[in-house]
C-alpha cells in the first residue's frame, strides 16, 4: 500500500500544479473546456488523495510497522480508537491529513457555489489547488508518511501518553478544520482582485465557509482548553502557550471580520480592510502550521523541530508578499460607497470592535514571536509569560466585551439621544445591580467587579433584544410567545444566532473571570490524614486520603489514590487520581518494557465549582500519597459557553430565515428592522 499511497502523493501533485497553472493563466476565459477542465482537477485531486489516505490508514490498521509513522505512532495494545486518531498524531500524518481535506474543501466549493459565480470558480481553484500542492510537495520532499524503514520492528513505539485521551481524538482535527477551511475564504478573495469582480458577491459567496472556519476554529480552541485541563493536571486551561497563541490568532481576525463584513453589505464601507483581514487570517492559519511544526518556540503541543519549518517559512513570506501585492494593485477599485457619518453609530461600534480584535491579535502575536526575535538579535531567549499577556489583553477584552452589549442598541448611520435613553435605559440599569451585588457580597477584585457588571450589561441587552421581538411578532400575528419566539428567531437567523453566539461569549468571559478566585493547597497525607481547603463560595471541602492501589489496564500500569471529599461536613463521595505508566513490548534480546508515564486527573464538576485533584506520587514506595487539592470557579462555564456557541453558529448558518410576505407598520416596526437588516 506504501507504493500507491506514493503514487497517489506524485499524482496528486501534477493534477494540483495542472489545476493552478491553467487557472492563474486565466487561459480558460473564453474557453468553457479549459475552465472545465480546472474544476475536474479540483474533483481528481481530492480522489487521488482519499487514495493516498487508505492506504496509510491501512498501514496503521494492520500495523505495517515496517512504515516509519506506523511505528513511531502506534502499537499493538493500543486501543482502536487511538489508531485511528494517529493519522494526524504525528507530523507527517497531519501533513496528509490537511492535505485531504482541503482538497475536499475544494471539490465542495466548487460542487455547490451558484452558478452566477462561474467567473471567479477557476481562480478559487487554482488557489486551493496550489495550497494543496504545497502541502504535498512537503510530503514528498521532507516529511513522507509512507517512508520505510531497513527493518521491520516486532512492535511501535506507541503514541504519547498525553495524546492517549479522547479529547486528542476530537481537538485536532476540529482545529485542523478551522485552520483549512480558512483557504476557502481566502481563495474567494483572491479571485475577486484577480477578476477585478470586487463588490459584495465574494462575500455573498463566502459568508458560510467563513462561519464554518470560525466555528471549527472556536470547537477546536475550546477542546484543546479542556484536554489541557483534564490531561496536563497543572489546574488550568490557557497558558497562553505558543500554539495556543498561534491557533487564537486566526480566531481573533476571523471575528473581526465577521462583524465587519456587516458593514461593508449594509454601507459598502471598509472593502479594503475586510480583503485585508481575510488575507491576514489564512497567513495567520500558516503562522500557525509553522509555529507547530517549525520548533522555534517550545510548546508541549508542537512537533519536533525539523526542515518541514523552513518550507512553511518560505510559503508564509511568499504568500505574504504576493497577496498584499495582489491588494495593492486594485487598491484603487476598492473605494469604499460610503463614509462614517457620526461616532455615535453601529458602523462606529463594529469599528471599534475591529479594532480591539486586531489589538488582541496584535499583541498575542508581538509576545509569541518575542522569544525568537530577542535570540536573533540578542542570542539570548527572553520568554514571555502569562503576566504580559494578562496585563495587555484583559482589559482589551473587558472593552470587547462591553461593546458585544452596545453594538445592538445603536442605530445604523447616526443614533439619536431619544433612541439611545430608550435602549440603553434597562442593560445599564441590569449591569449596575450586579455591580451593587458583588459590592454588597464583599468582592473587591477591579477586574472581576468589572466583568461581571458587563456581563451584566450584556446578558440585559441581549434578554431586550429577544424580548422586544418576541412581543413585536406576538401582538402582529396574535402569536403566543412560544411561538412568537420560536418564530422570531427562525426567520431572522443571522441576527438571532448571532445574539446567541454573544451570549456564549458572555458565558466564557463569566467563566474566565471565576479563574481570578481560584484556590489551592498541597498536602502529604497517610491513609486516614484530612486537609480542608475553603473555596471563594464559602464552602468548607475535607479530604480524606484512603490509600493506594495498583493494577494493570490496557496498555498501561496505573497507581491509583483514593481521596473521600466533604463539603460542608456532608459526604459528596470519593474523587481517584492517577500516576499511570504507559508500556509497549520488549523488543527481542530485551528483557523489560520500556515506560512513559502521565497523569490522570481526578475533577469532580460542579456549576459552582470544580473540585480538582492530583495524585503526584507516593513516599518512599509507600501509601503516604502527596496531593494537590484546587477549586476552579465556574469552569464548567467555559464548556457550557462553547455548547451555546455551536448552536448560535448553526442556527445563523441554516438555510432560509428570510421573512416572507408583507409585513405590516405601526407596531410591527421592530419586525421590520428585523426584516430590512438581514441581521
Amino acid at each position: 500500500m506504501t507504493i500507491l499511497g506514493q503514487l497517489a502523493l506524485w499524482t496528486a501533485l501534477l493534477v494540483g500544479l495542472w489545476a493552478a497553472v491553467v487557472g492563474f493563466s486565466g487561459r480558460w476565459h473564453g474557453r468553457p473546456e479549459l475552465a472545465l477542465s480546472v474544476t475536474r482537477s479540483v474533483y481528481a485531486l481530492f480522489a487521488v488523495l482519499v487514495v493516498a489516505a487508505i492506504s496509510l490508514w491501512k498501514g496503521l490498521i494492520v500495523h505495517d510497522f515496517n512504515i516509519e509513522y506506523v511505528s513511531s505512532y502506534t502499537s499493538r495494545n493500543l486501543p482502536g480508537y487511538f489508531i485511528f486518531s494517529a493519522f494526524w498524531a504525528g507530523q507527517k500524518g497531519s501533513l496528509l491529513f490537511w492535505a485531504i481535506v482541503l482538497s475536499m474543501f475544494a471539490a465542495v466549493a466548487q460542487w455547490l457555489t451558484p452558478a452566477r459565480y462561474r467567473a471567479l470558480m477557476p481562480y478559487v481553484a487554482a488557489v486551493t489547488s496550489t495550497v494543496t500542492s504545497f502541502f504535498i510537495t512537503v510530503m514528498l520532499f521532507a516529511a513522507n508518511p509512507f517512508a520505510r524503514m531497513h527493518f521491520t520492528p516486532p512492535d511501535g513505539q506507541g503514541l504519547n501518553p498525553q495524546l492517549q485521551n479522547i479529547g486528542m481524538v476530537i481537538h485536532p482535527p476540529m482545529l485542523y478544520l478551522g485552520y483549512i477551511s480558512i483557504t476557502i475564504p481566502f481563495a474567494f478573495a483572491i479571485a475577486a482582485l484577480l477578476s477585478r469582480r470586487v463588490d459584495a458577491g465574494w462575500l455573498v459567496a463566502i459568508r458560510k465557509w467563513t462561519l464554518m472556519s470560525w466555528l471549527f476554529l472556536s470547537i477546536g480552541i475550546t477542546l484543546g482548553m479542556w484536554w489541557a485541563y483534564v490531561e496536563l493536571g497543572w489546574g488550568g486551561y490557557w497558558a497562553w502557550d505558543p500554539v495556543e497563541n498561534a491557533s487564537l490568532l486566526p480566531w481573533l481576525t476571523m471575528s473581526a471580520f465577521l462583524h465587519s463584513v456587516m458593514i461593508q453589505e449594509k454601507r459598502g464601507m471598509l472593502k479594503r480592510w475586510n480583503m485585508s483581514l481575510i488575507i491576514g487570517s489564512f497567513l495567520l492559519s500558516i503562522f500557525g502550521t509553522f509555529i507547530t511544526r517549525s520548533g522555534v518556540i517550545a510548546s508541549v503541543h508542537s512537533f519536533t523541530q525539523s526542515s518541514v519549518g523552513y518550507f512553511f517559512l518560505g510559503f508564509l513570506i511568499a504568500a505574504g508578499v504576493l497577496s498584499f501585492t495582489l491588494l495593492y494593485t486594485r487598491w484603487e477599485r476598492l473605494e469604499p460607497d460610503s463614509q462614517l457619518e457620526s461616532m455615535v453609530s453601529r458602523e462606529a461600534a463594529f469599528l471599534f470592535n475591529n479594532l480591539l480584535f486586531v489589538g488582541i491579535a496584535f499583541s498575542v502575536l508581538w509576545g509569541t514571536l518575542f522569544p525568537i526575535l530577542s535570540e536573533a538579535v540578542r542570542g539570548t531567549k527572553i520568554a514571555v509569560g502569562p503576566p504580559f499577556f494578562n496585563k495587555v489583553n484583559v482589559p482589551l477584552g473587558l472593552l470587547l466585551l462591553g461593546l458585544t452589549g452596545i453594538g445592538p442598541l445603536i442605530a445604523w448611520r447616526k443614533a439619536s439621544t431619544a433612541n439611545l435613553k430608550r435602549q440603553f435605559a434597562g442593560p445599564v440599569a441590569t449591569g449596575l445591580a450586579v455591580l451593587a451585588l458583588l459590592l454588597a457580597s464583599g468582592m473587591r477584585n477591579f477586574y472581576a467587579l468589572m466583568s461581571l457588571a458587563l456581563a451584566g450589561f450584556v446578558a440585559g441587552t441581549l434578554t431586550q433584544e429577544f424580548a422586544r421581538g418576541t412581543r413585536a411578532r406576538a401582538r402582529m400575528y396574535a402569536e403566543s410567545i412560544p411561538i412568537a419566539f420560536g418564530r422570531l428567531v427562525a426567520r431572522n437567523r443571522r441576527r438571532y444566532g448571532g445574539y446567541l453566539v454573544h451570549l456564549a461569549m458572555l458565558l466564557y468571559f463569566v467563566a474566565f473571570t471565576g479563574y481570578a478566585f481560584k484556590t489551592e493547597t498541597e498536602a502529604t497525607l497517610r491513609p486516614g490524614d484530612t486537609a480542608t481547603l475553603k473555596s471563594a463560595f464559602g464552602h468548607t471541602y475535607t479530604f480524606t486520603h484512603m490509600g493506594v492501589s495498583q493494577f494493570e489496564q490496557l496498555n498501561r500500569v496505573v497507581t491509583q489514590a483514593s481521596v473521600q471529599v466533604s463539603k460542608n461536613g456532608k459526604s459528596i463521595g470519593v474523587v481517584n487520581s492517577e500516576k499511570r505508566q504507559h508500556f509497549s513490548e520488549p523488543a527481542p534480546g530485551v528483557r523489560e518494557k520500556s515506560f512513559e508515564p502521565s497523569t490522570e486527573v481526578g475533577i469532580r464538576y460542579n456549576l459552582q465549582e470544580d473540585l480538582y485533584i492530583v495524585y503526584a506520587g507516593s513516599v518512599d514506595g509507600t501509601e503516604e500519597a502527596v496531593y494537590r487539592f484546587t477549586l476552579n470557579p465556574l469552569v464548567v462555564w467555559v464548556w457550557i459557553g462553547c455548547l451555546v456557541l455551536i448552536v448560535g453558529a448553526l442556527v445563523t448558518m441554516w438555510p432560509g430565515g428570510v421573512v416572507s410576505g408583507p409585513v405590516r407598520r405601526g407596531q410591527a416596526g421592530y419586525e421590520v428592522q428585523l426584516a430590512g437588516t438581514g441581521q
